[in-house]
Formats: structure tokens, sequence, C-alpha cells
């Protein structure tokens, strides 16, 4: 068992060391009006309604939100933030956030897409992860119908079959990079087929070593079984079984839309009931390390310290490559840095795109960032404690 203190994470000088005076106080000023739900919720329609009619407001968010949250509007020109991430030691997972695509045209350049992050990562150690979402190369609509059926029509099948062609040659692009990816979750009513397409890749990609991560949202009720129970089975067949945990993202559109459907929500109860699955969930994890790989996908200070207690707790080294950290870009540095600080392994999730394009990635990230309790304050009490401690030193 390890000994001596955990990580400070409340250092501000190490978390914001790679930021300038004027960064911070552009940060601090955008987190106090996103702490604002009213004018998150008018800004968002008004930025939204103002692309749909040409007016020229991409500069304004190019600036503000975009800045905060993304990398740059190409892969090439998320390099200054790769870079910047790398000097704190903390690693980048390129993430195209276009939202919104359909059509087999635009799944085909979706997929590209992400090959080309791919190989953009490749023999890069500052790009640990790739990372892509289901939807953005498949119909929503097909994968609600596979979730829900037993035995899908014939043309269902046969569309699933080109998505799953498409998703193939994403994983063997990763395969050849020796490249780890993370499949991200999705709604409920989608994910299922979500969940079967990744327990094909699992057992085909991650026999000598985790490539493929499957995520796991513990702010659902049934996941922490769901997680033991897959473990047993990708296990029993010999696979190392790779998964991103995370609290979840989906909760107010996965409560509506049960009540307006009168199924029974498939959300926890409360936020304790979260936040104890989530940690148990991570100590299994932890407890399987050698037949497991994790991702915590977790902006909360309590579940990552727990986690480094556990991993001292059973002799697992901070640098062991199977255990990694990961929070989103312009948020949480106090965790990333710190972490990365202490010699664990972490990364950023680094969305990129076009401003227009992106912009419904960050209408939702603000409106989540306002509803999440705690955390504006969070945000604006370090940057606040980093801007005294500037001022004073001076």
């Amino acid at each position: 068992m390890q000994s001596g203190p955990l990580p400070d994470l409340n250092n501000t000088r190490i978390a914001f060391s790679r930021f300038s005076s004027a960064e911070l106080r552009d940060s601090y000023f955008l987190f106090r009006l996103l702490g604002i739900p009213w004018m998150v919720e008018w800004g968002s329609r008004l930025a939204q309604w103002a692309i749909r009619i040409g007016l020229p407001v991409q500069w304004a968010i190019r600036k503000t939100v975009f800045h905060q949250f993304c990398g740059g509007e190409t892969i090439v020109g998320c390099e200054p933030a790769v870079a910047q991430l790398a000097m704190g030691g903390v690693g980048t997972i390129l993430d195209y956030s276009v939202e919104g695509t359909d059509g087999d045209e635009a799944f085909d350049a979706c997929a590209e897409e992400i090959i080309r992050t791919i190989h953009k990562a490749r023999g890069d150690d500052r790009i640990p992860f790739a990372v892509f979402k289901v939807s953005g190369v498949a119909s929503v609509e097909l994968m609600e119908r596979i979730s829900a059926q037993s035995q899908p029509a014939k043309q269902d099948i046969m569309e699933w079959n080109t998505v799953r062609v498409r998703v193939r040659r994403i994983i063997q692009a990763a395969a050849d990079a020796n490249q780890a990816v993370l499949v991200d979750a999705e709604e409920s009513w989608i994910q299922d087929a979500i969940d079967g397409l990744v327990h094909e890749l699992i057992l085909k990609y991650n026999r000598v070593k985790p490539l493929v991560y499957q995520t796991v949202q513990l702010y659902r009720h049934d996941r922490l079984e769901y997680l033991k129970k897959t473990y047993a089975q990708i296990s029993a067949e010999g696979c190392h079984f790779a998964v991103k945990l995370v609290r979840g993202a989906y909760m107010e559109k996965e409560r509506e839309r049960a009540a307006e459907r009168n199924y029974p929500s498939p959300i926890q109860p409360d936020k304790a009931s979260t936040d104890r699955d989530f940690d148990e969930a991570v100590r299994f994890c932890l407890e399987h390390i050698e037949q497991m790989a994790l991702c915590c996908g977790s902006h909360n200070e309590e579940s990552n310290l727990r986690m480094i207690n556990r991993m001292r707790e059973l002799g697992i080294e901070a640098s062991n490559p199977r255990v990694w950290s990961a929070q989103l870009k312009g948020m949480s540095d106090h965790i990333s840095f710190n972490l990365a600080h202490a010699g664990y392994r972490v990364a950023k999730y680094l969305p990129y795109g076009p401003v227009q394009a992106v912009l419904p990635y960050l209408v939702r990230r603000a409106r989540e960032n306002t509803s999440i309790a705690g955390q504006m304050s969070r945000e604006l009490t370090l940057l606040s404690a980093e801007r005294k401690r500037r001022r004073t030193d001076n």
C-alpha cells in the first residue's frame, strides 16, 4: 500500500500555470455568465437564430464559449491546444463534435474525419485516445428501432450492417495505429444497439490488450449490475474489458421522455445514488484491473480522490497505463493538471469542428453546466483564487 498525502486539487498555481492572466479573466467572466440560467437559455437561442439567418456572430462565439470549450475548427487548428495540455502532462482526446449529421454521405464523411484523428494520434504520445459517437455515423432512428426490436425488420438489418462496416473501418484504423478508442454512450433508447455493436468490437479487438472502450453511464440505475455482468461475459471469452465510466449527460431528456411515454425512468432517484454506484463501479474496475482498463470520466473531486486512494490500497502505480482520469476541455483544470502533476494519467476531451457545426454541442455544454449544482461556483472560486494569488505575488 502506497502512503503519503493525496494530490492537492486546490493548488491553483499548478492548475492554471499554462494560462495568462488575460485568459483567466476571460474564463472568469464567461463562467459568471454561464451561472445565470436565463442568460444561457436566451443567449443560446439568439446564437442559433443569428447563425441560421446568416448574421456574422461567429467571431463572438469563437472568442468566448468556443475558445473555452473547443480546441479549434480543424485537427491542425487544435495543435496549440494539444501542445498546451502536453506542457502540463495532460493528454488530448480529439473529439470531432459536429452534431446533427444525417444520410450515408454525411455519415461516411464523419467516419473519415474520425479516422483522420486516429492518423493524427498515431505515434503521438500526447494523444492517448480517439473517440466517437455512433450517432455520428448512424441514424438515430435506426438505432432506436434496432434497440427496441428483438427481431428487427430485414431492411433495418441491412442498414445496420452498413453501420457495422462503417464502424469497423474506424476500429480497424485504430488497431492498425495501435490507438485506443472510446465509444461514447448516448440516450437509453438507442444504447442497446450501441452496446451490442461495441461488444462485437471488444470480442474481436481486445484479445491481446485493451483497445475498444465501452462507456457506461452510472446515472442509470441498472448500469452497475450491467457493468459487472458484462465484465464476467467479456473476461470469460479471454478478452480485456475496457470501460469509460461517467455519471451521464442526458438526465433531463431521459426523465422527460419517460414521463411523456409513461414508462419507468431509467435514471437514478437522486444524485447520492448516482455517486454511490459511480464510486462502486470505479472500485470494481480497479479490483479487476489485470483484465480491465478504466477511464474515469469525472469532474467530481471526491470521486477522483477515492479512485487514487483505492489505487494506493491495491498497489496500483500512478502511471499504470490501464487507469486514466478524463475531463472536458475548459472545465475542472484543477483536477486535470494537479493529478497529472502528481504522476497520474490524465486526458482532456478536446472538441473541435467549424463554429457553426459545433454550436449544438456548445449550447448543450452551456445548458448542462448551468444545471449542474455547484459546477459554476467551483470554477469561479478556483479562478478567483488564482487571480488573487497572482495579484498578491506581483
